[in-house]
């Protein structure tokens, strides 16, 4: 399952977030690559050593962990810390699948959080690949694309412009897709539900069937 998640962060925040890694250490993003995307992976990273962007990090990695529908669709376990990215100048990062395994957590999902202004840059696309074909994401300063971390992507080239992103990954308590997917429908189903008709016989059962499947397919 893929979503789009509109303002996780507001312009003001925008605004800090992008004011602070426009004064970050940037470094080439192939160090954190694995062996084969080096091959494809040509944009720069801010430096995980840059302290001045801890404060940025924990304001970002706040504001997508406590996004409801986040915490809907993805039911983290365990967030990655942090990468801000940067593309300019013709840089890209061509099809490859994120590593199964990072820092000691397996990687389930892959989100992809944008920073930068989409009219002041060209290029820069999120492609998604699946075998119903490509899916192509650019969008507004402060809104994410979530997205399994199974399938190939690519970032197309920029050609004018910076593309500024922030990305990361989360382990879920849901292992399966399809089942994240299943409690993503259900959830969303009992809460348009509660706001039709309040706290309710239905809702009750939906509440007691999601959580028991929870229960029934979690991995802690």
């Amino acid at each position: 399952m893929q979503i789009v998640i509109q303002d996780v962060l507001d312009a003001a925040e925008v605004k800090r977030a992008r004011a602070a890694i426009a004064k970050a250490k940037f470094v080439d993003g192939r160090e954190t690559a694995g062996w084969a995307a080096k091959g494809v992976k040509r944009n720069e990273q801010a430096s995980a050593l840059d302290a001045t962007l801890d404060p940025i990090r924990k304001l970002v990695t706040d504001r997508i962990a406590k996004n409801s529908l986040f915490a809907m669709a993805v039911r983290a376990k365990q967030l990655s810390p942090l990468l801000f990215s940067r593309y300019k100048g013709e840089m890209h990062y061509g099809s490859h699948v994120d590593d199964a395994i990072m820092q000691g957590m397996r990687v389930d999902i892959s989100f992809t959080l944008f920073l930068a202004d989409p009219s002041k840059y060209d290029g820069g696309e999120l492609v998604i690949e699946s075998t119903s074909g490509e899916e192509t994401f650019k969008l507004e300063a402060g809104s994410m694309i979530v997205y399994p971390a199974t399938t190939l992507h690519r970032v197309e080239p920029v050609t004018r412009g910076e593309r500024i992103a922030a990305v990361g990954w989360a382990r879920s308590f849901i292992r399966d897709p399809a089942q994240r997917e299943l409690l993503f429908d259900l959830d969303t189903a009992r809460r348009v539900v509660f706001e039709r008709d309040g706290k309710s016989p239905a809702f009750d059962l939906m509440s007691k069937s999601l959580a028991n499947l929870v229960r029934m397919w979690a991995d802690d």
